[in-house]
């Protein structure tokens, strides 16, 4: 892989015709020991963010031991790239029994979620009545505090979670309690919600609960949305971990994917053509700006040229490269007005999500990824963060 020492040399040095992805190891290794130093608990990295093998074992190094995975072949993938070093925790609440037996059998997993009954007999079934299992019943809580919802699909109603408790505790060797209060939660009130509601759950099935598992959820720090800092999460979280009903044994678990990768990855593109305020971009919808285009997600993005441009800021959309309509990204992403066919942008904060949803659909794709030694646009773990270049990249502090 080429090293350089930032995201303008890489522009005006290479002058690349296709999109290319930067990383930052060490900016991913400081999130990773910000969570393990500072969560009052166990951080399993959420693999489906980002998987990357070089990622995964940067945040092995870091201190993340634990890994969520939500398919099999993310469990392979864990495996393989750790040497069996690594604790996986299979945590899709729907899995097919060959993947559960392959988990168990094969990879060494012992912990499985589910929020019905009939998940808890197939992964049984597929364990052959395993007795050392760690299985997390996970509850449906509210998304309200998170700019991307997951209430819909999983989770257990209230109404649902005495039989299904009792059920599982009768077994498990450790029985645990998780929950997801969606993606990029704006307020700790999102965890202190939906512990309340384990509380309710625990208390109603009278069950000894050896795990408490909050989930992902954490989020990074994107235009428009600057988060708390985390260890306020942490501490909202801690208080209500301490104030339930479980075992005086109890770990508590969390399930970082875009804390901790959001900052490792951003995107180099060309600016093809100008019409107006429309800039046509080397990437778009199918590559690295998935989120952009189809929920409306902004990020931080800033010119990329040797002379700074003294021009006023302004409101621009994108259109990535490939012949499709909906390869369109409204933002507004803020630039200096003089954006000229030719330059080159970079777009930060694309760790999380972006690299996963990069397809090479009409021919497109990222052809180089050059690790970095300059900042990311954007850092809750770093302050305040250097402005490189002009454009909306976010300073905190």
């Amino acid at each position: 892989m080429h090293k350089h020492p930032s995201a303008l040399g890489v522009a005006t040095t290479l002058k690349p015709a296709a999109p290319v992805t930067l990383i930052r190891p060490e900016a991913a290794a400081r999130a990773a020991r910000f969570f393990v130093e500072k969560f009052p608990g166990r951080s399993l990295y959420a693999v489906k963010a980002n998987p990357s093998p070089d990622l995964i074992r940067t945040l092995f190094a870091s201190g993340i031991t634990h890994f969520d995975v939500a398919s099999i072949a993310e469990v392979r993938l864990v495996a393989e790239t750790l040497e069996g070093q690594a604790k996986l925790c299979f945590m899709h609440p729907v899995k097919a029994e060959e993947a559960i037996a392959e988990a168990y059998h094969s990879h060494g997993v012992r912990t499985f979620s589910l929020d019905t009954i009939d998940e808890l007999e197939k992964i049984m079934r597929a364990t052959g009545d395993a007795t050392d299992l760690e299985l997390c019943v996970r509850l449906r809580v509210s998304s309200e505090h998170s700019e991307l919802s997951l209430a819909s699909k999983f989770g257990a109603e209230l109404g649902e979670t005495r039989e299904l408790l009792m059920a599982t505790r009768q077994a498990a060797d450790a029985l645990g309690i998780c929950f997801h209060v969606g993606s990029q939660a704006m307020s700790p009130q999102a965890y202190s919600d939906a512990i309340e509601r384990v509380r309710a759950a625990i208390v109603d099935a009278a069950v000894t609960v050896d795990i408490i598992d909050v989930g992902g959820g954490f989020p990074s720090i994107y235009p428009g949305m600057e988060p708390v800092a985390l260890e306020n999460y942490f501490e909202a979280i801690h208080r209500g971990f301490e104030s339930l009903p479980v075992s005086y044994s109890s770990e508590l678990w969390c399930e970082p994917g875009r804390a901790l990768s959001a900052e490792y990855s951003s995107v180099v593109v060309r600016v093809e053509r100008r019409r107006g305020t429309e800039l046509y971009i080397t990437d778009g919808a199918y590559g690295a700006l998935f989120d952009a285009a189809h929920i409306g997600w902004r990020f931080p993005v800033a010119l990329l040229r040797e002379d700074e441009s003294e021009a006023e800021l302004e409101g621009f959309s994108f259109y990535g490269p490939t012949c499709d309509d909906m390869d369109h990204m409204v933002g507004p992403f803020m630039l200096p007005a003089d954006v000229k066919v030719g330059d080159y942008i970079e777009i930060g904060m694309l760790g999380a999500y972006g690299a996963a949803m990069r397809t090479g659909f009409n021919g497109f794709t990222s052809e180089a990824t050059i690790e970095v030694e300059d900042e990311p646009m954007a850092s809750l773990y770093a302050e305040p963060v250097p402005v490189r270049r002009r454009g909306n990249v976010i300073k905190l502090g």
